[in-house]
């Protein structure tokens, strides 16, 4: 293949995630990966036992979460940079929400993730102050924020004055199947604070994540709501940062593919991610409507150089290359979409 037919390939699959992210119901599977360098992955933490890379692990999230809610003026470089990531992410989500036609998509997006650190919300809470969105974590009350699962389905619209016109505000859900550094156990609830708890309510990775997830009722439940999403018609997940090691998402994945109106996008943060996704979720081959991307589908417009050597680039392809992709939906897009 020519430099010029790749380079008109990688602008399709390019055109062809900005159109789907604007005419379909939007879903987003968000990893670990997604949260370095302020968290680094469990490989690169050096001590032998897994015990204590897990407790390593589980100290880090802690510490990098209290100093997202201090003062964010004061804090570490690499914190700086992976939030700044999140804002410009839920930034993009939110134009492409407000592009979408409402009367055949909910200008709702979800997002999944399995991490525990509180980046999304701080970088939603962010956003919240130059956008109007609604951010919706599935808590309800005021003083003591219960989580409940039903909270997720709602929309919410803007009447005019006059009653004249109703517009649907777009929405960010959030759902955490691992649970969060703020969420603590109250009798048989779980609450949501806006501070870090002593004993937060989450899925340490310890190797039985499937077991324990099963096991609490409220784990099951966020798994539900992401099952239930996954099957609804045309519904599309980009799925990035997340290697589909943990065994219970993974199976929620291959049964979600059965399902030929929805379509998953899976982002490798290096070439030899295929492989690795494929092994991990136990497939020969991508399906129709399941797609590995990595750097090499596209142009260095949207990939990262990480390593040059004689003449040999290495790319990577994180949560910043997909915003870079999504910074450019246009109402373009959504007319052909359309056709």
């Amino acid at each position: 293949m020519s430099d010029e037919q790749q380079n008109m390939k990688n602008n399709e699959i390019v055109k062809n995630l900005r159109k789907l992210a604007i005419t379909k119901q939007l879903n987003f599977l968000i990893g670990s990966g997604t949260s370095y360098p302020a968290i680094p992955l469990m490989g690169m933490i050096k001590e032998e036992k897994t015990e204590e890379r897990n407790k390593m692990l589980a100290q880090k999230v802690k510490m990098v979460s209290s100093r997202l809610l201090e003062d964010i003026s004061e804090i570490e470089q690499e914190i700086s940079i992976t939030l700044e990531n999140y804002v410009e992410f839920i930034s993009k989500i939110i134009d492409i929400l407000n592009l979408s036609n409402s009367r055949q998509t909910p200008r709702t997006t979800n997002l999944f993730t399995t991490n525990y650190d509180l980046f999304i919300e701080k970088a939603s809470d962010k956003v919240l102050h130059t956008y109007r969105f609604v951010f919706n974590d599935g808590a309800s009350g005021y003083f003591e924020r219960k989580l409940d699962s039903s909270n997720y389905n709602r929309t919410v619209s803007y009447k005019g004055l006059n009653d004249n016109y109703t517009n649907e505000i777009p929405s960010v859900t959030l759902i955490k199947p691992h649970g969060s550094m703020n969420w603590e156990k109250k009798d048989d609830s779980v609450l949501i604070r806006n501070t870090i708890v002593d004993s937060p309510v989450i899925v340490k990775p310890t190797g039985y994540e499937e077991q324990e997830t099963f096991y609490n009722n409220h784990f099951h439940e966020m798994l539900r709501v992401f099952q239930l999403e996954l099957d609804k018609p045309q519904s599309v997940l980009f799925v990035i940062g997340f290697s589909f090691q943990d065994n219970h998402i993974s199976k929620m994945i291959k049964r979600a593919i059965q399902n030929p109106e929805l379509i998953v996008y899976a982002f490798g943060f290096t070439d030899e991610d295929r492989h690795i996704y494929l092994e991990n979720l136990g497939l020969t081959d991508e399906r129709n409507n399941f797609i590995i991307l990595t750097p090499k589908d596209f142009s260095n417009e949207y990939r990262t150089l990480i390593h040059s050597d004689k003449g040999e680039d290495r790319y990577s392809f994180t949560l910043s290359n997909l915003t870079g992709i999504l910074r450019g939906a246009s109402l373009e897009d959504l007319k052909n979409g359309k056709s």
